[in-house]
C-alpha cells in the first residue's frame, strides 16, 4: 500500500524520512544501509523474519553478502539500543497523540520459546505463549497507550539467576558487567523511572497480577508520583471497606512504647476472593467498555475503597485506602479479575473499568510485534543481539503504528507498506525445497486403473 497524504507524500518516502531520521542514532555512516534493510525486512511479508530469510527476500542476487551486513549490523555492531528507541519514540508519539493524549504506560513481559540452552537468558520458566512451564526466554517492556494506538518505548530481557551468577555463561553471550539480577517487576520500575527522566508524558500505569501482587512494585509507583491500576491474586489480603489494623497495645510502662499495628483472629483482613463473594447483588453493576470484534464488550463489575494488609503487621500506620475492582461475568460461579488502583476517590466505577481495560493494547501490540514484525524470529544467542534485534523490530512497528494514523477507522490496512525487489527467474532461497519434476502428464486429474 503506497498510501499518499494530502501533502504529496507517500508511505515509501516516508519510509525513507523516517530511517533517515533514526540513522543519526546508530553511529557510523556505513550502518545506515544496513538499518534500512533490516527495518524494511521487518516490514516487507514474509513468514520468517531472521537474517537470512531477510536477506534472501532484501538482495535476492547477493544473498550471501547481504546476509553478512545485516548479521554483523544486529549482533556485532556497538549502537544504543536505548539512543534507537529515544529516536522512535520521538518520531512516533506525535502521531500517537494526535489521536488523543497519552492514557496508559502498559508494563508488561511475553516469552519466546527455545529449543537449547545456550541463547542469553534462556531458562525454564512460565512462558504465556505456550501458557505453561517451558524453557524460554522473557522480555520485560514498557508501552504508552492512548484509546487508539500504543507504542513499546523499552525492552529488556529478564535474567534468570542462573544466568545472572553464571560467569562462564555471561562471558560467552555477552552480557554487559553492570547488568546483575533483577525481578520483572524491579526491571519495570528502572524502565519507567527512565521514562519519567526523558519527559515522556505519563498515564496511569497498568500492569497484570504478575507485578500487581508485588507490593514493592505498588509502592515504587506511588513513591514516583505515578497513579496505577495493577491486577492481583484472589489470594491477595485486604482489610474491607471501614477497617483497617488494630493500634498499637497500650504501653505498660517499661520498655519500649509499642508501634507496630496489630491484627488478631476477630480482626483480620479477608482474600480478595472472599471479600468479592460477601458483596451483595445490589454492589454489581454492569459496564461496557468498549467495541469489540464481536460487539460491545460488557461485563459485571464492583469496586470499592480497602487497605492492603500485606506485612502490615510490621508498620507503624496502616497502609493507604485503594480502590478495589473486582469482574464478576454474568454465568460465572465466582469472580475472574481483581485489581487495586490508587485512581482518585471520586473516579466513577466506568472510568475504572476504562482504565483496567486499556492494558488489552499490549496484547495487541506483541501479536503484531510476533506475527507481522517478526520479534520472536532473532536465532542468534548473545546479549546484543537479542535487544538490537527487538529495538529494531519496534522501530519497525513504529513505522507502521504512525502510518496507520493517516487512515480513516473505514480504510483497509491489509496491504504491504512498501514493495519487495522482484526475484530473478528461478531464484530459490537457501534450505528450500527443490522445486518438483513430475512429468506433466501426472499432473491431470488422476484416474484409478
Amino acid at each position: 500500500m503506497d498510501l499518499q497524504r494530502h501533502d504529496g507524500t507517500t508511505s515509501e518516502s516516508r519510509f525513507a524520512a523516517y530511517v533517515e531520521a533514526l540513522s543519526a542514532a546508530v553511529g557510523h555512516a556505513d550502518r545506515v544501509a544496513p538499518l534500512k534493510a533490516y527495518c524494511t525486512g521487518l516490514i516487507l511479508p514474509g513468514e520468517r523474519k531472521s537474517v537470512e530469510p531477510m536477506a534472501a527476500r532484501l538482495a535476492p542476487g547477493r544473498v550471501q553478502a547481504a546476509h553478512q551486513s545485516l548479521h554483523h549490523f544486529v549482533a556485532k555492531a556497538d549502537w544504543s539500543d536505548e539512543a534507537l528507541l529515544a529516536v522512535v519514540r520521538a518520531e512516533v508519539l506525535p502521531a500517537i497523540e494526535q489521536q488523543g493524549p497519552i492514557r496508559a504506560w502498559i508494563v508488561d513481559d511475553t516469552g519466546f520459546p527455545k529449543k537449547g540452552r545456550h541463547s542469553v537468558g534462556v531458562a525454564r520458566q512460565y512462558c504465556g505463549q505456550l501458557g505453561k512451564q517451558d524453557n524460554c526466554q522473557i522480555a520485560v517492556s514498557l508501552s504508552v497507550a492512548n484509546d487508539k494506538a500504543s507504542l513499546p518505548i523499552a525492552y529488556r530481557l529478564y535474567l534468570p539467576k542462573a544466568w545472572a551468577n553464571d560467569p562462564d555463561r555471561r562471558a560467552k553471550a555477552g552480557v554487559p558487567e553492570d547488568v546483575v539480577f533483577r525481578t520483572k517487576p524491579e526491571i519495570a520500575l528502572d524502565e519507567i523511572q527512565a521514562a519519567l527522566s526523558v519527559g515522556v508524558p505519563t498515564g496511569v500505569v497498568l500492569a497484570d497480577a504478575g507485578y500487581g501482587i508485588d507490593t514493592a512494585f505498588r509502592t515504587g509507583l506511588t513513591a514516583m508520583g505515578l497513579t496505577y491500576i495493577v491486577g492481583i491474586q484472589s489470594s491477595t489480603s485486604l482489610w474491607p471497606p471501614g477497617m483497617k489494623p488494630l493500634p498499637p497495645k497500650a504501653w505498660s510502662g517499661r520498655g519500649r512504647p509499642p508501634a507496630l499495628v496489630r491484627r488478631n483472629p476477630e480482626h483480620k483482613p479477608l482474600s480478595a476472593k472472599k471479600l468479592a463473594k460477601t458483596l451483595p447483588e445490589s454492589t454489581w453493576r454492569t459496564v461496557t467498555w468498549r467495541e469489540g470484534t464481536n460487539g460491545l464488550l460488557t461485563s459485571r463489575f464492583a469496586a470499592m475503597r480497602v487497605r492492603p494488609s500485606h506485612r502490615d503487621y510490621w508498620r507503624c500506620a496502616p497502609r493507604p485506602e485503594e480502590w478495589f475492582l473486582v469482574e464478576w461475568p454474568q454465568g460465572e460461579n465466582e469472580p475472574t479479575k481483581y485489581w487495586l488502583s490508587t485512581l482518585p476517590e471520586d473516579t466513577t466505577l466506568a472510568d475504572l473499568v476504562g482504565h483496567a481495560k486499556r492494558r488489552w493494547r499490549i496484547e495487541r501490540d506483541y501479536q503484531e510485534l510476533k506475527q507481522e514484525i517478526g520479534l520472536g524470529h532473532y536465532e542468534g544467542r548473545g546479549w546484543r543481539g537479542f535487544h538490537h534485534h527487538a529495538t529494531l523490530a519496534i522501530a519497525a512497528y513504529g513505522f507502521l503504528v504512525s502510518e496507520r494514523s493517516l487512515i480513516p477507522p473505514s480504510g483497509r490496512r491489509s496491504r504491504p507498506l512498501l514493495k519487495a525487489p522482484r526475484l530473478p527467474k528461478g531464484y530459490r532461497p537457501r534450505g528450500a525445497a527443490a522445486p518438483s519434476r513430475t512429468p506433466r502428464r501426472q499432473l491431470g486429474r488422476h484416474h484409478p486403473r
